[in-house]
């Protein structure tokens, strides 16, 4: 899956709509090799100004598009004007996906918000309720910035949550930067992994270390064929994300983006 960041061609922080059109996007996703692709809540919202989610439905049926990720949905388990905007946010993620039959729509936490565990096992069992009146999936990702940063309180999360349409989502990023071991993914049920990203970068403790510049698949530090193996031995068989997220490559003509990002991941499934 060829996700938003990827291939979006600007950098969060400096702009959240693809400098390339959609149509664009899907059709070189496609001759590049992938079979997915990621939207974002801000760019749906300005490709809706030009299209119907019937015409990009068309448009990813016509180029192979099995999968799509929406995202990403924060504020669920707040309350006030966060939540406010987030219930907001969250409809037209659901619209979404109902027509374009998403794989998932991705959620979490990008402000380590205070929240008390049993407050956000509530609000996601809710979310997931609501989710599933649309067919829609909910993947949670484990991330540093979330309110919810290591595996095992992810774990008591969807435990505890007993919802069948939600999961967790597993990026190579988090793994490497908050040091997460292939025993505690290894522990994580299959039913709950909803999909795993990859990217590549460098570690800490490198003199040069980067935390907000990720590199294509191999140009980096990271294991990635590590967690391919841990994942796939855990019996994963869904696709696979790459999420690279960097301001100086999201420079880069769309067509180069995309053919680097599918051939450098690919590269990383041959032992």
């Amino acid at each position: 899956m060829n996700l938003f960041w990827t291939t979006a061609g600007v950098f969060p922080g400096l702009g959240e709509i693809s400098r390339f059109d959609f149509r664009n996007r899907v059709q070189i996703a496609a001759k590049a090799g992938f079979k997915g692709i990621g939207i974002w809540h801000t760019d749906l919202e300005h490709i809706l100004l030009h299209r119907t989610l019937k015409e990009m439905k068309k448009i990813l049926d016509d180029n192979g598009m099995k999968y799509v990720e929406l995202e990403f949905l924060t504020d669920w388990f707040l309350d006030g004007a966060r939540k406010a905007e987030s219930d907001n946010r969250k409809k037209r993620l659901f619209d979404a996906s109902a027509i374009l039959h998403a794989k998932h729509v991705k959620v979490g936490d990008f402000y380590n918000s205070s929240c008390p565990m049993p407050r956000i096992i509530e609000s996601f069992a809710a979310l997931c309720r609501e989710a599933e009146t649309f067919g829609a999936t909910i993947g949670f990702e484990i991330m540093g910035s979330a309110m919810i940063n290591n595996i095992q309180d992810a774990l008591t999360l969807m435990e505890t949550a007993g919802a069948v349409n939600g999961g967790l989502i597993i990026d190579i990023y988090q793994v490497a930067n908050l040091g997460w071991t292939y025993e505690e993914i290894s522990r994580i049920p299959l039913q709950y992994l909803t999909n795993v990203e990859l990217n590549d970068g460098t570690l800490p403790g490198n003199p040069n270390h980067d935390p907000s510049n990720r590199r294509f698949c191999g140009d980096g530090e990271y294991d990635i064929k590590g967690l391919i193996r841990c994942v796939k031995n855990m019996g994963y068989t869904g696709p696979w994300g790459v999420e690279v997220i960097s301001e100086k490559l999201a420079k880069l003509p769309l067509k180069e983006m995309s053919s680097r990002a599918f051939k450098t991941t690919m590269a990383q499934f041959v032992e």
